[in-house]
């Protein structure tokens, strides 16, 4: 039999799952959700739940990951190959957030 909501909560607190969790013991802020449009908060809401973020932002975490194995990288190939593709990604971002901002 399936277990009700609150004694799955009740289990999960019990043995501490909910005990390092971001922002524990601070007050929530709903400024944010209250200053975005009604009908635009389901669907950020739903963007946010499933870990979608814009393509700029994954593009930032692609140079910056690049940055990081760059860094640990000993093997000169390897380096030349990981410096282009910072390159060709900071191009890219460049063109994007320019058409971004020309859009606006």
């Amino acid at each position: 039999m399936l277990k009700s909501v609150e004694e799955q909560i009740r289990k999960a607190m019990a043995e501490g799952e909910f005990d390092n969790l971001p922002g524990r013991g601070q007050p929530l802020s709903l400024e944010a959700y209250f200053s975005t449009p009604e009908h635009l908060r389901m669907a950020y809401s739903v963007l946010k739940s499933g870990d979608f973020v814009p393509e700029e932002v994954q593009m930032f975490r692609d140079i910056d990951d690049l940055k990081t194995r760059l860094n640990s990288s000993t093997n000169t190939a390897e380096r030349e190959r990981l410096q282009k593709q910072i390159r060709e990604k900071k191009l890219n971002l460049t063109v994007l957030l320019e058409r971004h901002r020309r859009g606006r």
